[in-house]
């Protein structure tokens, strides 16, 4: 008889959440994905699952469940009426800029959240356990930056991702709970929003081809990031909940890109030069924002085999192949 394992993703309807559960049941058809969702976007979620996934995906497999994560007694319900083997919890606010404007809500969010998560499991059942964390924790650094580099936040949304990665150091010692934290760098894929810079850098090149914008204002054109595919990594993901070893792993490309790259290959595909309609403003960049952020992925490459597949040009083309018929 075919195992059956069930799988908690909280945030299912957000990028991450739709790549990874295209992943698990690929893997595994016969598994029961349970997703978690307030935003009410759910026939936009399997339109796009549609995209993504292969003939073995199938959808009478996937349960999405609207549930108040910031109620204990509702998760605490809800861990033990559902008792999954695995755990996602990708959930929660993830915009640093937000952060700031909304700095004691995106804490508690970020923290109550993984609190009930984690105190639900322990009084109920015990799971692997999959949080997401950020490198938006990271101290300055001109060295990739590994699972021992040193922390320092600068922003709500930081503080709040290092007090969970901190305490799931506390749980290891005191639990037998297979819980890892996956820190992870930049990642975007099609279905990411226009507030977000490889979109809204798209989304104003097609309109100035369009002639309907005619320039387009960012902070830096020299600041580097480490930029995945969002495919890639729910892939970590999926892999790190399933090894059953308690490790926390840095999750990224391990390859360092200007926005200067970003911004000549989306004006390029539409024949333009980005130079001649991007203007630099200064005041949008953070105030402490590091001018580079770049992995280095050796120890889940030497665990689980994970590495990037997909090139920063490779995602920009997704992007922009999916986004452009979309702004007329």
């Amino acid at each position: 008889m075919t195992m059956v394992n069930k799988h908690l993703i909280t945030g299912i309807t957000g990028q991450d959440g739709i790549f990874l559960t295209s992943i698990i049941l690929n893997n595994n058809p016969n598994d029961l994905v349970i997703g978690i969702s307030r935003d009410q976007q759910n026939k936009e979620f399997f339109n796009k699952l549609k995209i993504i996934s292969s003939e073995k995906v199938n959808s009478n497999n996937i349960k999405i469940l609207n549930s108040n994560l910031e109620n204990k007694n509702e998760v605490n319900s809800l861990i033990k009426k559902t008792s999954p083997d695995f755990i996602y919890n990708l959930t929660g606010p993830s915009s640093v800029y937000k952060s700031m404007l909304n700095n004691d809500d995106t804490y508690e969010k970020i923290t109550i959240i993984f609190d009930n998560l984690i105190n639900a499991v322990i009084n109920n059942n015990s799971c692997n356990f999959f949080q997401a964390s950020s490198s938006e924790m990271f101290d300055l650094s001109e060295n990739p930056l590994d699972e021992n580099s040193k922390f320092k936040t600068r922003s709500p949304y930081a503080k709040a991702k290092l007090h969970v990665h901190e305490y799931i150091q506390k749980i290891k010692s005191n639990y037998e709970i297979n819980i890892s934290s996956g820190i992870m760098f930049n990642h975007e894929s099609e279905f990411r929003n226009d507030e977000y810079l490889i979109m809204k850098i798209i989304k104003t090149a097609i309109l100035i081809s369009k002639k309907k914008e005619d320039s387009l204002k960012i902070g830096s054109v020299d600041i580097i990031r480490d930029w995945s595919y969002a495919g890639d990594m729910a892939d970590a993901i999926f892999k790190i909940n399933n090894i059953n070893n308690c490790e926390d792993y840095v999750i990224g490309s391990g390859k360092g890109n200007k926005i200067e790259l970003i911004l000549d290959i989306v004006f390029e595909h539409f024949n333009l030069d980005w130079k001649d309609f991007v203007t630099i403003d200064n005041s949008l960049l953070r105030k402490g924002d590091p001018k580079s952020i770049v992995s280095n992925p050796k120890k889940i490459y030497e665990d689980t085999g994970w590495k990037a597949q997909t090139s920063l040009e490779q995602i920009i083309k997704k992007c922009i192949n999916f986004k452009k018929n979309n702004y007329s």
